[in-house]
């Protein structure tokens, strides 16, 4: 299937439309080139406005941990981004509600085996990490820590929003050891 069929499909989802806050607005991006997929948890609310995926701080600090400029991870063709939920799920009491569960069981398997040239699969935060390694969700920190045990399918990451810079301060390894090492296998992966 080519690429603009299925995310034209995608972006006409209205599966979750009685469970969102706001009119359905699916928010991702993908090429059957990309080489880097990363999988988040659901658009914020910029997202939503904007239609454009991680446009905010959050977004602002993953590029800055995959060394990436905003051009390269907004090129489908080298990066795709698909969230575990696709639309902006609506505010909770600290913080976006999780992501609509619909839009992975419809959509992940399709999106998956369309991205056949993906070299390196990025899982940011722990929804994205249960899905994908669902017997390593109950500890992100020790899931991030032994990441190699689950490369090169997979890296597992906390999710760069500024709500998690406590954990980031109790975890100065993160940032010393492994963004280093995630910036190489960007790169070579984007060659």
């Amino acid at each position: 299937m080519k690429d603009d069929v299925l995310l034209k499909k995608i972006r006409k989802c209205t599966l979750c439309r009685k469970d969102l806050p706001l009119e359905p607005r699916p928010i991702l991006n993908f090429s059957a080139s990309s080489k880097i997929l990363i999988t988040g948890q659901a658009p914020g609310i910029k997202a939503h406005d904007s239609e454009t995926p991680w446009n905010d701080a959050s977004g602002d600090r993953l590029r800055q941990w995959l060394g990436i400029s905003k051009e390269d991870f907004y090129d489908a063709n080298k990066i795709a981004i698909v969230p575990m939920g696709f639309c902006y799920p609506g505010k909770g009491t600290s913080g976006d509600l999780p992501p609509r569960p619909e839009c992975a069981k419809k959509w992940m398997t399709q999106i998956r085996e369309h991205l056949t040239e993906i070299e390196l699969h990025i899982l940011v935060g722990g929804y994205a990490i249960d899905h994908f390694l669902p017997s390593h969700a109950k500890d992100l920190t020790a899931t991030v820590k032994n990441w190699e045990k689950f490369y090169p399918q997979f890296i597992p990451m906390p999710h760069p929003s500024p709500r998690n810079n406590i954990w980031l301060k109790k975890n100065p390894w993160f940032e010393k050891e492994l963004v280093p090492e995630m910036r190489k296998l960007v790169q070579k992966a984007l060659k």
